[in-house]
Formats: C-alpha cells, sequence, structure tokens
C-alpha cells in the first residue's frame, strides 16, 4: 500500500463542505469517486481540515492510501480525469511515507475573507467575495482585529456541532489590508473550531 499527499483546490459552491455528508454531495466524496474510477478501491480521503459548505480552497492538503502500485504524477491525471466535470482539481501528488497524515501532520491553517468595497456589486466575483458599498478603513480593521490573536477562549465564535475538544484556540495572524477596491482578511492558526472564522 503506498500513501500519497495530494495538494487540491476546488469551487466550493454547491457541496456541504469537505467532509462526506448525507445531505448532499461533498468534495470528500467527489474525490473517493475518483479514486474508485481510477482504480476500483473503495478508499477514505484524510483532509488537513473541513471547510464548510460554499467554502472555496486553493490547496487544501488529504492523503490517500492505495494498493495500486502508481507514479504519483499518473494518480494526479488519473484522478482529476475521473472528476470530471466536477470543479475539483488535485494539483500535485508525492508519495509520502506512512507516518505523514493528512490533519495531524499539518502545522497552519490559513483562510482568506474577501471583501469588494466598491459601489458596484462583485460580477465575475459574485459568492467569492462579500460585497460592501459603502468606504471601509481596511487600517482600523486590521488593528482591532489583533485583539483576535494569541490564545484565547472562542466558545462565542463555536457552532453548537463543535466537535473540539477545547474552545481555546490560538490565532497566529489576522491580517486585514486593502488592495484597490478589496479588502482581503487572512486568518492563520495551527487548528479552528467549526466555523469559529
Amino acid at each position: 500500500m503506498t500513501r500519497y499527499k495530494l495538494v487540491v483546490e476546488y469551487d466550493g459552491t454547491g457541496y456541504v463542505g469537505w467532509q462526506r455528508q448525507d445531505n448532499g454531495p461533498s468534495i470528500q466524496q467527489a474525490l473517493e469517486e475518483a479514486v474508485h474510477g481510477f482504480c476500483g478501491e473503495t478508499i477514505v480521503v484524510q483532509g488537513a481540515g473541513r471547510t464548510d459548505a460554499g467554502v472555496h480552497a486553493l490547496g487544501q492538503v488529504a492523503h490517500i492510501d492505495i494498493d495500486k502500485p502508481t507514479r504519483a504524477d499518473v494518480v494526479r491525471d488519473a484522478i482529476n480525469a475521473h472528476l470530471r466535470p466536477h470543479p475539483i482539481a488535485v494539483l500535485k501528488a508525492e508519495e509520502v511515507s506512512d507516518e505523514f497524515h493528512a490533519r495531524f501532520s499539518a502545522i497552519e491553517r490559513a483562510y482568506d475573507y474577501r471583501i469588494a468595497n466598491r459601489r458596484p456589486p462583485p460580477t465575475l466575483d459574485a459568492g467569492r467575495a462579500w460585497h460592501v458599498n459603502h468606504p471601509l478603513d481596511a487600517a482600523a480593521m486590521h488593528e482591532a482585529a489583533q485583539v483576535l490573536v494569541g490564545k484565547h477562549d472562542f466558545t462565542s465564535f463555536r457552532a453548537s456541532l463543535c466537535q473540539a475538544r477545547s474552545p481555546v484556540k490560538t490565532l497566529t495572524s489576522l491580517t486585514v489590508t486593502r488592495q484597490g477596491e478589496e479588502i482581503v482578511l487572512r486568518v492563520r492558526a495551527p487548528s479552528f473550531l467549526h466555523h469559529q472564522v
């Protein structure tokens, strides 16, 4: 059996999130079905984290274990061929040791949130950016956000279905920057609570 680390990009629109669920299609399910289509094996794709419904990813890390001996580039291309027409792509696949685990080997997770800060609504970025049509002060937002950096009890930000052992989490950084008519919030932490950000 060989373990492969995958780096996955996806558009989460229309998906119930990363994790396989009974109430709709998930990214995990699409990947598992693509692996089965490629090698006939029924596997569980392990992800570094679980994204919520409608969340997109530029570099979600996952891993799979398959029996079929295959070069990593062939694994990537074969999964991608079986993912069509899903808006999901394996950007990279590499053979790793059995000690690697997408979730437990992850040292940091990062999320970007975008605000289209202009009068006209976004068209190309509809569904990918929050629209706020009155002027926002990114510098003031950044300054206020620094209160959340560090180790805190995030009980107030925790979803009722959160399965984390503790509501205490450490935010490594939270930056707010203006890029033209867009404000980008980037949040980094070793781990997050369900719906924390």
